[in-house]
């Protein structure tokens, strides 16, 4: 996952930070309201992980804005206030869920993976799309029950087709979701890792489709009869 924290505390955004790079996902760190809400409206995140109380712009503003200009982006909320008013004002902002601090770290991981399978409408953490199933927990693939070897950034791109699979995907997203915005990439990367998967995938009953100037899709090989 592509996972923006803005939290002013240096010490608990680099504890986050840590925890879930360790795990395998992109993190992204604003220190303050403002600058915050640019990248939660501008950027492409999975999910947002919002401070209420940030220098700047508090988190009850940022997610209010969030929420104005329609930014889809589920945010999970952390709070030091165990006021229910409180809690309830940030479900009514368009908060997904939240976290009281102090918090443990896996908790933390795990609910982050919960308001994302929600958000995308997934019971579970496992996609299954044909023989290939994707874990988004464990971040593995198996095909037919058989591990699917993928580098990081290869089942990322798996993990994105699949959690839309049947959907075209565009480039410029897939781009954002495996580079980010600091980050180093080319267009020309994600054709490569794109190539790459589909090589992998060779002689599956799914299989990754270009749409010229689109984007990419998972689909079933069946669905290409008739066409």
């Amino acid at each position: 996952m592509r996972i923006l924290v803005i939290e002013d505390s240096i010490d608990i955004a680099e504890a986050i930070e840590a925890k879930l790079v360790r795990a395998g996902h992109h993190v992204t760190l604003a220190h303050d309201g403002i600058s915050g809400e640019e990248l939660a409206i501008h950027g492409e995140f999975d999910i947002v992980v919002l401070d209420i109380n940030l220098p700047d712009r508090n988190g009850f503003d940022v997610m209010a804005h969030m929420r104005e200009r329609h930014s889809p982006t589920p945010v999970l909320v952390i709070t030091a206030r165990n006021q229910l008013d409180d809690k309830i004002s940030l479900l009514d902002l368009g908060a997904d869920d939240y976290i009281v601090k102090p918090f443990d770290l896996g908790e933390l991981e795990a609910r982050l993976r919960a308001v994302t399978r929600r958000h995308k409408g997934l019971a579970q953490s496992v996609i299954r799309f044909g023989l290939l199933e994707v874990d988004l927990s464990s971040r593995a693939a198996k095909v037919d029950g058989r591990p699917l070897e993928l580098g990081r950034r290869e089942f990322e791109v798996l993990e994105t087709l699949a959690s839309q699979a049947g959907n075209t995907v565009s480039k410029d997203k897939l781009f954002l979701k495996l580079f980010g915005y600091d980050d180093v990439g080319t267009p020309n990367a994600v054709e490569l890792l794109v190539s790459r998967v589909r090589k992998k995938l060779d002689g599956l009953d799914v299989e990754i489709v270009t749409h010229r100037g689109a984007g990419y899709m998972l689909r079933m090989k069946d669905d290409a009869v008739g066409r």
